[in-house]
């Protein structure tokens, strides 16, 4: 375990250094809800005219190159060597790339060819996922030794969690709430193409303060990280140290896990901008509201879940979690489809929706602060079994197959919207309620299985308090 210097720092974690380490999170936030599908699709099906197939073909081809790119980072990122440590490079370098191409993203020449318009947007998909994975593999990779206590990465993971998520739904109610707003020239605010522009700026600004930030904020801890020893690694040994990672048995329960998670998610993200606006007829406000709940959901999943896991341990806390937030979800879409909501425009639809959508935030985020803990635990485990830190490793193989199957939910869900004939442009009031039936019809099952199946399979997890106790302890003497 040379150079192995991780449990003398997270003691030392002050509030400042915590909030500036999960800043950095708001970057990852809004490329990520921006390249949720929903968004995404949202402006390119709705407002430029391209068809969903192609936009769901582009969303899967970015994300089919991030996933192989990602773990290549996280290895790299494992053992360079430099005077400002493993990960800070890789951080610093991603800033004005990745805002630069967030920026690209919501600015396409429309006026190109539909072969050219899509050719481009798949080349800045791809950028915007590769600097995005510069700036967050790394970064999520010095939580474990930033925080190698068993209750204080947690902690500190609902820090990445409250930024991250608080600074995108900032952005989602920006979007909707004043980018996307009603007036005489946009009767229908979702079709105001200047809007979208003008989101993008802002966000490309806020992606390239975040991430300089909060690099900045752990750049003094560079001395106490671990610092491998300089070895040559070929590609074929790149690629064995990735498959030895993935025979990790609680590791490989959680990709799992994010593999059908990821599917359903894909798919569920591809068709939520056309049930928010054509099933349930909600108005850019109310979702930017809805986005905007979130928030101070955010902050109470993030005090409740350290609370929790620390009280029933990880494991079961998470599959608890996950398995109620899955339910609390599918109820509205159940009951509209057997006639017991309020109709479309009612007052009370829109209080259901923003308090379901807050109950689900709450769980949701709580289940996924621990998951995120439950993989730094996984670091320890692995060292134990291969005498080596692997963090960026770690952390990037738990992306790679849900980002696969990801772009592929994310390709279904746009062929779903194809299949059952949505039409582009369309105002609200306009779309039959049969195929509004239909779309409902398709949506519950989909999330319903996919979720189901992503906690059932999490089963095998076997790394407990005990086990990172002793897991600990084992490196320590390996250390020493």
């Amino acid at each position: 375990m040379s150079g192995t210097r991780a449990g003398s720092i997270g003691h030392r974690l002050g509030l400042p250094t915590k909030m500036g380490y999960g800043l950095g999170s708001v970057a990852f936030g809004i490329a990520s809800q921006a390249l949720s599908t929903s968004i995404i699709s949202q402006y390119l099906f709705i407002v430029v005219g391209v068809p969903a197939v192609l936009i769901g073909g582009a969303i899967m081809i970015s994300q089919i190159v991030d996933a192989f790119v990602d773990p290549l980072l996280g290895q790299w990122s494992d053992t360079v060597r430099t005077r400002w440590g493993r990960r800070h490079p890789f951080m610093y370098a991603s800033a004005i790339p990745g805002a630069l191409a967030f920026y690209a993203l919501w600015h396409p020449p429309t006026a190109w060819p539909l072969g050219q318009l899509f050719t481009y947007m798949v080349v800045v998909l791809v950028i915007v996922r590769f600097f995005n994975a510069m700036y967050e593999i790394p970064s999520s990779a010095l939580a474990p030794e930033l925080a190698p206590g068993y209750d204080d990465r947690t902690s500190l993971q609902a820090y990445r969690f409250v930024f991250g998520i608080a600074g995108a739904g900032v952005m989602i109610a920006l979007l909707n709430g004043v980018f996307l707003r009603h007036d005489a020239a946009h009767p229908l605010g979702i079709l105001n193409r200047a809007g979208y522009g003008q989101w993008g700026t802002i966000g490309a600004i806020s992606i390239f303060v975040s991430i300089l930030l909060s690099t900045l904020a752990t750049h003094r801890f560079i001395p106490n990280l671990s610092a491998p020893p300089p070895r040559k690694v070929s590609l074929g040994e790149i690629v064995r140290e990735i498959v030895a990672t993935l025979s990790n048995r609680s590791l490989l329960a959680i990709v799992v896990s994010g593999f059908f998670s990821s599917l359903g998610g894909g798919v569920t993200a591809a068709m939520s901008p056309y049930m928010n606006l054509y099933f349930w007829g909600l108005s850019p406000q109310i979702v930017g509201l809805m986005t905007l709940a979130g928030i101070p959901a955010t902050l109470l999943g993030a005090v409740l879940a350290p609370m929790v896991s620390r009280r029933f341990d990880k494991k079961p806390t998470m599959m608890t979690l996950f398995a109620v937030a899955i339910v609390t979800s599918l109820i509205p879409v159940g009951l509209r489809l057997i006639g017991m909501m309020p109709p479309n425009g009612a007052p009370l639809l829109a209080v259901i929706l923003v308090a379901d959508s807050f109950l689900g935030t709450v769980l949701g985020l709580m289940g996924f602060i621990i998951v995120s803990s439950m993989i730094g635990d996984v670091v320890e485990d692995n060292a134990v079994r291969t005498g080596a830190r692997s963090e960026g490793l770690l952390f990037a193989a738990n992306g790679l197959i849900p980002k696969l199957s990801g772009g592929v939910g994310a390709f279904l869900g746009s062929a779903i919207i194809t299949l059952v004939h949505l039409p582009s442009h369309a105002q609200q009031g306009t779309i039959p309620l049969p195929m509004l039936r239909e779309l409902g019809l398709i949506f519950l099952p989909v999330s319903g299985i996919m979720s189901g199946l992503a906690i059932a399979v999490l089963a095998p997890y076997r790394i407990d308090r005990a086990t990172h106790e002793r897991n600990l302890v084992t490196l320590a003497g390996g250390a020493g």
